[in-house]
């Protein structure tokens, strides 16, 4: 019996009364002896009776202990049946040893014992190995055990699995409300967009108000059409450039029809000598408008500097590109680039040094580019150095044409020699390229305090922001014709040697492959300006000829092309192969110029160990796109990309991802 019932009022101290009153009845004795036996009588059958009753309470409460045990025994184990949850014991194999009536509900079974976890919850087993072990001595506590939940589907309902893995247990929860309403939360979570005609002078060129109103509002009406249909909240913000408000269920309805809108509008105004085009930026998975609204401005300069004609669309983490089918339509003037001339040549003013870089493995046209820009400073007595760092096969003969001009060659530096020469008052000018980690010498971008970056790819998500000026044009044939525009504007007289003439035209010349691809009229001016400055066109040819072993080496990496989707070439070169990558690219280019090939991928290994892919296009494909699925990046006709592992490997990859451009929207325009 517990202490405290032996310690209750009638225990104990019932004891000591009787002790005292036996006292008393010895006294009272010795004065009169019947009185004391009479009272000794009545004192014996009180403690008797007294003794009786305490044996009666005893065995009560024995008798009312063990029946309330037993009704609390019964009801727990009626209530454990019937809780609103299911219970799972399992053994160590994984097999379900007893469950609850709930559970037995939840799998619509009245048994589950001897079925085993791996059969009736798939996706919980991977789980409860990653609950791993837990001691014995810890289970005691049940507050303190470690457990694990994953989340599961029976028959359209949604359940919550609450692993203790020291006790063998699973507590099974129905969550399908919790997450309805968390799936309609994250489908009525605001996005916000912007669309944007980004070619409409171009396209209205030589119209009157008239007929420029009506293709406005012919555009206008297939814009609102469209945006009825996927419940998208549109308002015109000015002739050209509409806000959009919509839900994520709206938006991924959007993205499941690869923004059709792209393609209808281009295909509407395709009778125009310029059709019009439609670029789209759009944010979602901020919980704050202002920064959605920043995000979508943001997500749509990407969309233009990617040249235009498509959608970007970014979420979390997540940076997606729709369309971009087109080749971008030059829609540059020369207004622009008579404000950036401006501002650059400030800019220069202002410095104390310029330095100039391109990016890794520079090419004639980064080198071509940096010698203009240099050429600029130097117009304002502005010094300026041009950052290269290691021989490279694709510019040996333009670098030898160099070293014959001493005043030239001695511009330029070492990546160590630029790292030692940066002040906070140094301009670092970026040629070529508008990704960090591409560039010559990273440190050198992320020490300076003022960039300025001068390109024409298509923008890529990494991009250095903190530019004070950025003249990305991915319509210009290549980043000598922009310096050759800017150098126009830059200086009144403008004075450059007929070398250094002769290396801006041979960048044009090899990005546009001697004026076959990505020319415009503005490609051709700026060749015109650097003719009659004295370029020389026969210097370019000796500088760009091929050598007899590589064109054979060549001719071997082509025997192993082969065609796929009736219109593609393929070369994969043997394992073991280690070819360059300006041979790889070349080879790429020559097979455009095979019979009904539209595009080529050339895959080998290089000399660094690395698997290098080289594609083209003749503008049907864009294979920007396809380089970008699998890490790289370029223009719409021409990208590549550096990959780890095998030939083999890297063929699987590029291949998986042809397929999958093919079923989402097609390979070709």
């Amino acid at each position: 019996m517990p202490k405290f019932l032996q310690r209750r009022w009638h225990g104990y101290h019932t004891v000591w009364a009787f002790l005292l009153m036996l006292v008393l009845i010895i006294i009272v004795s010795s004065y009169n002896w019947v009185l004391g036996v009479a009272s000794l009588f009545l004192a014996g059958t009180l403690c008797f009776s007294m003794l009786q009753a305490e044996l009666s309470f005893r065995r009560n409460l024995v008798e009312y202990i063990n029946g309330l045990s037993f009704r609390i025994k019964r009801v727990e184990g009626e209530a454990v049946s019937m809780l609103p949850l299911g219970i799972i014991l399992y053994s160590e194999d994984r097999t379900v040893e007893w469950h609850n009536r709930n559970a037995g509900d939840i799998f619509s079974r009245k048994t589950l014992v001897g079925e085993e976890l791996q059969e009736l919850m798939p996706d919980v087993v991977p789980a409860l190995a990653a609950g791993g072990p837990v001691k014995r001595e810890a289970a005691r506590d049940i507050g303190t055990l470690k457990d694990v939940r994953q989340e599961f589907t029976v028959d359209d309902r949604h359940y919550q699995a609450v692993i203790i893995p020291s006790e063998r247990m699973l507590y099974l929860y129905d969550i399908t409300e919790l997450v309805v309403l968390r799936e309609r939360y994250e489908e009525e979570k605001l996005a916000i967009g912007i669309v944007m005609m980004d070619n409409l002078d171009e396209a209205a060129q030589g119209m009157d108000d008239q007929q420029r109103t009506s293709l406005i509002a012919k555009v206008a009406s297939e814009i609102t059409e469209w945006s009825k249909q996927f419940e998208v909240y549109l308002r015109r913000l000015s002739s050209e450039r509409y806000l959009m408000l919509l839900n994520h269920r709206s938006l991924q309805a959007l993205e499941e029809s690869r923004f059709v809108i792209l393609d209808e509008i281009r295909e509407m105004t395709a009778d125009l000598k310029v059709p019009m085009t439609l670029s789209i930026g759009l944010a979602y998975g901020s919980e704050s408008a202002s920064e959605l609204g920043a995000l979508a401005q943001s997500s749509l300069d990407m969309a233009l500097g990617r040249g235009g004609d498509q959608a970007a669309v970014k979420a979390g983490q997540r940076l997606s590109f729709y369309g971009g089918k087109s080749n971008a339509a030059e829609k540059r003037t020369r207004v622009r680039a008579r404000v950036i001339a401006h501002a650059l040549r400030d800019l220069m003013q202002e410095s104390d040094r310029v330095l100039i870089m391109g990016h890794r493995t520079p090419d004639i046209d980064a080198i071509g580019a940096s010698i203009g820009l240099l050429k600029a400073a130097q117009m304002y007595n502005v010094e300026a150095s041009i950052v290269m760092e290691g021989p490279n096969p694709s510019i040996t003969r333009m670098l030898e044409q160099i070293k014959k001009d001493e005043e030239l060659y001695r511009n330029f530096i070492t990546t160590e020699q630029a790292l030692q020469m940066m002040t906070e008052h140094t301009l670092l000018i970026v040629v070529d390229t508008h990704k960090s980690s591409m560039t010559m010498e990273p440190r050198l971008v992320q020490y300076a305090s003022r960039i300025v970056v001068v390109d024409h790819h298509r923008r890529g998500e990494e991009f250095i922001n903190d530019a004070v000026l950025v003249y990305l044009e991915p319509y210009a044939s290549s980043t000598c014709e922009l310096v050759t525009e800017l150098l126009q504007y830059i200086h009144d007289k403008i004075k450059l040697s007929p070398l250094e003439a002769t290396m801006l035209l041979a960048g044009i010349t090899v990005d546009t492959k001697h004026f076959a691809l990505h020319t415009g009229s503005r490609t051709f001016e700026a060749a015109g300006f650097l003719r009659r400055i004295g370029a020389d066109t026969i210097l370019i040819q000796r500088m760009l000829k091929e050598d007899l072993q590589e064109y054979i080496s060549k001719a071997e990496i082509i025997k192993h092309a082969r065609m796929v989707y009736d219109h593609i070439a393929l070369v994969v070169t043997s394992p073991g192969m280690k070819i360059p990558q300006l041979l790889i690219a070349q080879t790429a280019d020559t097979l455009l110029g095979m019979t009904n090939v539209v595009a080529s991928f050339v895959i080998s290994e290089r000399p660094d160990g690395l698997i290098g892919i080289s594609a083209r296009s003749l503008g049907r494909m864009n294979v920007q796109v396809v380089m970008e699925k699998l890490g790289g990046g370029g223009h719409l006709s021409n990208a590549a990309v550096q990959l780890e592992g095998t030939c083999k490997e890297a063929e699987a990859r590029l291949l998986e991802v042809l397929a999958e451009i093919e079923a989402k929207e097609g390979l070709f325009e």
